[in-house]
C-alpha cells in the first residue's frame, strides 16, 4: 500500500514539479512517511523540519483533514492509503477596505 503526499507550489522545485508524490511502503507514523519522502526528495526536509527535527512553525501538515499539530505531530499515525498534505501557513498581509462610488462610472 502507498501514501500520497500533496506538495505545495513552493516545494515543487524539489520534486521535479510534481504536485502529488506517491510513496510505496507502509509507514506507521508521519515521521516514517516523511523519512520515505526525504529518501526520494531530500531537498524538502530542510524546508519542513527545523535543525532540531521538529516541524517548522510556518508549515502545517494534514493527514486527511486532521492537522498533525493536534494529533501527535510527527508521531501521528498514518493509515494505508492516507493523503498527507504539506501546507505552508499563510499569515500577515494588509487589511483594508475599498469603496467605489458608482456615479464615477456613470
Amino acid at each position: 500500500m502507498s501514501v500520497t503526499f500533496s506538495i505545495p507550489g513552493a516545494l515543487r522545485d524539489f520534486t521535479g514539479g510534481r504536485s502529488r508524490v506517491d510513496i510505496e511502503g507502509s509507514p506507521a507514523t508521519l515521521a516514517d512517511a516523511l523519512s520515505l519522502l526525504w529518501n526520494l526528495y531530500p531537498g524538502i526536509q530542510d524546508r519542513v523540519l527545523t535543525e532540531q527535527g521538529e516541524l517548522r512553525q510556518h508549515i502545517n501538515i494534514f493527514i486527511g483533514e486532521e492537522n498533525v499539530r493536534y494529533t501527535g505531530g510527527l508521531a501521528s499515525p498514518v493509515s494505508p492509503g492516507a493523503e498527507i498534505s504539506i501546507v505552508p501557513a499563510v499569515s500577515g498581509g494588509l487589511s483594508f477596505s475599498c469603496s467605489v462610488r458608482l456615479e464615477q462610472y456613470s
